[in-house]
């Protein structure tokens, strides 16, 4: 009969051959960030090691599969690789550690502190791209939430629990519009996704944040663009993570993403590695299943009675609001959009917010009937100044034709005036309303 240590040691022996066997691979081809090795078992999602030449190792994780190789995206940038670098994986990235340490606190995609402090002491642990809920459990929109920019609490008034975009062009003011919601916004915690930015306005837009009381109940997941497309989907999934984990705590959450757009250009980048077909503009189809996969993650939750409001950044090439296929896919998914003119941008009005051509859909559930009357009002009188400036400013029109042009051109500086807002001006959705009430009695 053998000794029982030999007998340990043949199978420790064993099973270190096994899992060298089974977690190990070779680099074949390398594409930029895109490394393809031989096959072994790792599921999507798993984080790996690569050999450098020279010493150390570079981070990747695992996308998918193709033909006989698994296929990786770098995560530490990057790398001198070799040929025939050996692989190991790690550990599975699809959970992420939650709790109250979160909060004022500024994290990259794979949750390293980027503030300078030490990582929090969390217990527990959230589905990194959440848990599939029953739309039974879905809430209809009932409530307000007061976000502080006047233009939204009284025109476009947004639910607790809604879905919301703002679409614009590059430079019309989406990342200052984020800002002055995130400061003024009533939600018990504030969680912002800045997906693919420049580090510079990062940097900006979190040192805007820590000057303000409201940081303290804000949660930052900044991925800037010069990230792994990989580290760009996982800090959206982090930041949408952390949302619902609060939310299961019967918390009122707002959750800010900056910009969908950049999300959908990481996971085209993932796409077409693995071979995916490009389509519309060269988005293969699994960028579609993204965005709808996403959004649908925010929402209330009738057993908890939480609620995550979701307000994303939507880029529109070109100021192109209607061909640009994200721009589509997203508003067809979403509660409502709020287009941001450059128009107005350029004649000196911010935030620039092209009422007419934005809608909140949840709206009419939310405020009283008079409240929507003043609403469509402003909106006929905006709407009848735009279309007939330019007869007016030729003489064409002489007053006392038509009554309500009259009023329109009467009122039209009041009405610009309650658009514009200043970065540092807070209005509460009480005196949003009651501003439009003297407006329009």
């Amino acid at each position: 009969m053998l000794d029982p240590s030999i007998v340990l040691e043949r199978r420790l022996k064993q099973i270190s051959a096994t899992r060298q066997t089974n977690a190990a691979g070779r680099v074949r081809r390398f594409d930029g960030q895109i490394v393809h090795a031989s096959s072994f078992p790792a599921a999507v999602g798993t984080e790996c090691r690569i050999a450098c030449d020279g010493g150390g190792w570079a981070d990747a994780e695992v996308i998918g599969f193709l033909d006989n190789y698994t296929v990786m995206v770098l995560t530490s940038g990057n790398a001198p690789l070799v040929a025939g670098a050996r692989v190991e994986t790690k550990t599975r990235a699809d959970v992420v550690p939650v709790g109250e340490g979160l909060l004022g606190r500024v994290f990259d995609g794979a949750g390293n502190p980027l503030d300078g402090q030490d990582a929090p002491q969390l217990l527990h642990q959230w589905p990194l791209r959440g848990e599939r809920v029953n739309p039974l459990r879905r809430k209809p929109v009932r409530q307000t939430l007061d976000v502080g920019v006047r233009a939204l609490n009284g025109l476009l008034t947004v639910g607790r629990g809604q879905k919301i975009g703002i679409i614009a062009g590059s430079g019309v003011g989406k990342s200052s519009l984020l800002s002055c919601i995130a400061r003024y916004t009533e939600a018990e915690v504030v969680i912002i996704g800045l997906i693919g930015e420049r580090g510079r306005e990062v940097a900006g837009f979190v040192e805007e944040l820590q000057q303000h009381p409201s940081f303290a109940h804000t949660i930052t997941v900044a991925v800037p663009a010069d990230q792994s497309p990989v580290l760009r989907l996982r800090g959206l999934h982090r930041a949408t993570a952390y949302a619902e984990y609060f939310r299961s705590k019967g918390k009122n959450v707002l959750l800010m993403v900056d910009s969908l757009t950049r999300v959908a250009h990481a996971q085209r980048e993932l796409g077409l590695a693995l071979g995916e077909h490009p389509t519309t503009k060269g988005y293969p189809p699994s960028v579609i299943s993204l965005i709808g996969s996403v959004l649908e993650r925010a929402g209330l939750d009738a057993k908890t009675g939480g609620s995550i409001t979701g307000v994303y950044t939507i880029l529109a090439d070109g100021d192109d609001t209607t061909n640009d296929p994200i721009v589509d896919t997203a508003r067809a998914i979403l509660d409502g959009h709020v287009v941001l003119s450059r128009k107005q941008a350029e004649q000196g009005i911010f935030p620039a917010i092209d009422v007419n051509a934005s809608i909140s859909r949840t709206m009419t559930d939310c405020v009283s009937q008079q409240h929507m009357l003043r609403v469509r009002r402003f909106r006929r009188y905006l709407s009848l100044w735009e279309q007939n400036r330019d007869l007016m400013m030729l003489g064409g029109y002489q007053t006392g034709q038509d009554p309500e042009l009259d009023m329109a051109f009467q009122l039209q500086p009041q009405l610009v005036g309650y658009i514009q807002q200043g970065m540092n001006e807070r209005s509460t959705f009480v005196e949003s309303e009651a501003r439009l009430q003297s407006l329009l009695p």
